[in-house]
């Protein structure tokens, strides 16, 4: 049963490599953050219809399963450094675990010019299934240090922050993962509950009709992102 859950909770994402966009110079910039044993090509959707949005979008590839998120988060700001060449508003968009770097990355290094962040289907208390394998060598080895600090009990107080930023946060409602949701208390998407993504200090919180793995390309997702992104609330929606 183990294996089975391990199986599942390791999908992994492969796309082919796309022609890069041209930067939309005049737009917001927007870093979007992939998960964890993710890569980019994961929010491809995401990144071209924010492009079409009128965003400049950076799609930031990070090794999220070679080091600490501690670690993480100084070499995303250190990439960030080289790419962030304009003086202008700088948004973060964060999934899974990348939800989780953008929190550390708006608190240790604040947004200019009220810029928003957005995360989507982020584990900010944990995950029971992450609590359930930590210590099977499989997770151990595909996950590596960053996975063993999304249990539950895992304190990342100090390194995420308060929020004191405008903060809103997309959780998911369906699954393709009976075992996983089997063990986790609650409505969820497969891999987190939606009681987990909730934050104190969040601006606004919606909820939609999407699964874990494929929340970075539903296109209510997409929507959603980019209302908040523009205006700092999520669209009326109906499966609040």
């Amino acid at each position: 049963m183990r294996h089975l859950i391990i199986t599942l909770f390791c999908l992994t994402s492969f796309a082919c490599t796309k022609a890069p966009l041209p930067p939309n110079i005049h737009g917001d910039y927007v870093v979007l953050l992939h998960g964890i044993a993710r890569s980019s090509s994961h929010m491809e959707s995401l990144e071209t219809y924010l492009h079409h949005q009128g965003f400049d979008v950076i799609n930031l590839d990070y090794p999220s399963t070679k080091h600490d998120l501690q670690t993480l988060i100084q070499g995303v700001h250190e990439d960030l450094s080289t790419r962030l060449v304009l003086d202008k508003p700088t948004h973060f968009v964060g999934y899974s675990m990348g939800g989780l770097l953008v929190r550390a990355i708006a608190h240790k290094y604040p947004p200019q010019n009220r810029a928003r962040v957005v995360q989507l289907a982020p584990p900010n208390h944990g995950s029971e299934v992450a609590d359930f394998i930590q210590n099977n060598w499989l997770y151990k080895k595909i996950y590596g240090p960053a996975g063993q600090q999304l249990t539950t009990d895992t304190d990342l107080s100090n390194l995420l922050g308060e929020v004191n930023y405008e903060l809103g946060i997309i959780a998911g409602s369906r699954s393709i993962d009976p075992i996983s949701s089997f063990i986790l208390p609650g409505r969820d998407d497969g891999k987190v509950t939606i009681a987990s993504s909730k934050l104190d200090g969040m601006k606004d919180h919606i909820i939609v009709a999407a699964t874990h793995t494929f929340f970075p390309s539903n296109k209510t997702v997409h929507r959603q992102t980019a209302h908040f992104l523009k205006h700092g609330t999520f669209q009326e929606h109906k499966n609040k």
